[in-house]
C-alpha cells in the first residue's frame, strides 16, 4: 500500500525491523537493571519514531545513546537519573542547532573523518555481531544464509524471517509463559533529578556529545545523502530533532535518544525505502508498551542473541563498505587513525585523533 510518498508494505516492515541490533540490548539494560518503566520506554520511542518519519518523509532511525546507556546500566543508574541525563543532553543538542554550531562543526568536518566513523562503527557491530553469534553458532550461521537468500525477497524478507524464527525458537523453548495480555498501561509523568546534572554529564555525557556529533549527526546525514542522492537533511535540523526529542520524551519515561549511522544502514540494508519504515516501528513499540507493558522485559530478554548477532554482523558489513571509495592518498592516514583509535579506545578519541592528523600532520585547510 502506497500513501503518497510513504510505503506499507512487507520490505519497509522488515527495514523497521533493521535496527533492532542496537535496540534490544541496551532496552533490556535499561528495563531490567535502571528499572525503567518499560511502557514509557516502548510509547514514547513509539511516538518519536512516527514523529520523526513525518517530519523528515525518510526511514530514519530513532535509537539509545550508546554512550549514556552503556554507563547507566553499568552503573546501574536510578530510573530518575537516566531521565535527567536526555533532558541534558537535549538541551546541549537543541543549542548546538540553534546556534548554529552544529553546521560550523560540520563545515569543519573533513569526509575522511566520517568515513573513519562509518568504517569503525561497522567494525565495533561487527565484533558485537559476532560476540551475539558464539552463544549459538549454529543458529546464528543459519541467520546469515536466511539473510543472503532472503534479504532481498519482497514477500518474505530476511528481517521477518527472522523474527518469526526467534518468536518459534521462543515458544519451544517455553521462555514466553510470562508473556501476555494484562490491561491497558499508559505513560506516566516522572520525576527529574538537577542534582544530578553534573554527575550525568561526569559520568557519560561529555563522552557522549563526540559520538553523537559524529555518528548521529554527521555520519548520518552523509549516509542519507549516499543512500538518497536527491535528498538532504542537514546537520541543524537532526541536531534540533534530538534536542526536541529529549527535553521531551524523558518528562513521560523516555529514555535519551538519538539518530544513527548503524541504525540507518540496518534499516536500508533490510529494505527500508520509505519513512513507512519509521511508521511501522513506531506503532509496534506503541503497541507492546500499551498492551505488554508488564511483560516486556521478558519478553525482549527471551529473543535469541545469535539471531540478533547476524543481523548486527550484516549491517557492520554494509558501514564497511565504504572503504571502497577510499583513495590512497595523504587522506588515507586520517581514516587510519580514526578507526584505530575508536577500535583501541572509542569513537570519541578516534575522532579526535582523526581530526588532529587532517589538520595539524597534514597540514590540511578547510575542506571543501
Amino acid at each position: 500500500m502506497k500513501i503518497g510518498d510513504l510505503e506499507f508494505n512487507l520490505r519497509e516492515l522488515a527495514g523497521s525491523m533493521g535496527d533492532f541490533g542496537t535496540l534490544l540490548p541496551l532496552a533490556i539494560g535499561y528495563i531490567t537493571v535502571c528499572g525503567i518503566n518499560p511502557t514509557g520506554l516502548l510509547v514514547m520511542m513509539g511516538l518519536a519514531n512516527i514523529a520523526t518519519g513525518l517530519v523528515y518523509r525518510l526511514p530514519m532511525p530513532i535509537e539509545p545513546m550508546k554512550v549514556l546507556a552503556i554507563m547507566a546500566i553499568a552503573q546501574a543508574w536510578t530510573p530518575e537519573k537516566v531521565y535527567t541525563s536526555g533532558i541534558v543532553m537535549g538541551i546541549i543538542w537543541l543549542g548546538m542547532g540553534i546556534t548554529g554550531a552544529m553546521s560550523f562543526v560540520a563545515r569543519w568536518m573533513p569526509k575522511t573523518v566520517v568515513t573513519g566513523i562509518q568504517i569503525s562503527l561497522g567494525f565495533l557491530l561487527a565484533i558485537q555481531g559476532i560476540k551475539f553469534m558464539s552463544g549459538w553458532w549454529l543458529l546464528g550461521l543459519t541467520s546469515l544464509v536466511v539473510i543472503v537468500i532472503l534479504r532481498e525477497n519482497r514477500y518474505f524478507p530476511a528481517a521477518i524471517a527472522l523474527v518469526i524464527l526467534g518468536i518459534v525458537i521462543m515458544v519451544v523453548k517455553g521462555n514466553l509463559s510470562g508473556v501476555g495480555y494484562q490491561g491497558i498501561t499508559l505513560p506516566s509523568l516522572v520525576k527529574i533529578q538537577p542534582e544530578s546534572i553534573w554527575p550525568v554529564l561526569r559520568d557519560g555525557g561529555l563522552a557522549q556529545i563526540p559520538l553523537t556529533a559524529t555518528n548521529a549527526v554527521i555520519a548520518t546525514s552523509a549516509l542519507i545523502s549516499q543512500y538518497w542522492p536527491d535528498r538532504r537533511v542537514s546537520e541543524r535540523h537532526l541536531s534540533i530533532n534530538m534536542g526536541l526529542m529529549n527535553i521531551t520524551l524523558p518528562f513521560f519515561g523516555g529514555m535519551p535518544l538519538c539518530h544513527g549511522a548503524g541504525g540507518l544502514a540496518g534499516q536500508y540494508y533490510f529494505g527500508a525505502r520509505t519513512a513507512g519504515a519509521n511508521i511501522i516501528e513506531g506503532l509496534i513499540e506503541i503497541s507492546l508498551g500499551l498492551f505488554l507493558g508488564a511483560s516486556i522485559a521478558v519478553l525482549f530478554a527471551a529473543f535469541p542473541m545469535s539471531i540478533v548477532g547476524a543481523m548486527m554482523l550484516m549491517v557492520g558489513f554494509e558501514l564497511m563498505k565504504f572503504a571502497r571509495e577510499l583513495k590512497l592518498d595523504k587522506g588515507l592516514a586520517a581514516v587510519i587513525v580514526t578507526v584505530a583509535g575508536s577500535i583501541v579506545w572509542n569513537m570519541a578519541v578516534g575522532f579526535l585523533l582523526g581530526l588532529a592528523v587532517h589538520y595539524i600532520l597534514l597540514r590540511k585547510g578547510k575542506p571543501q
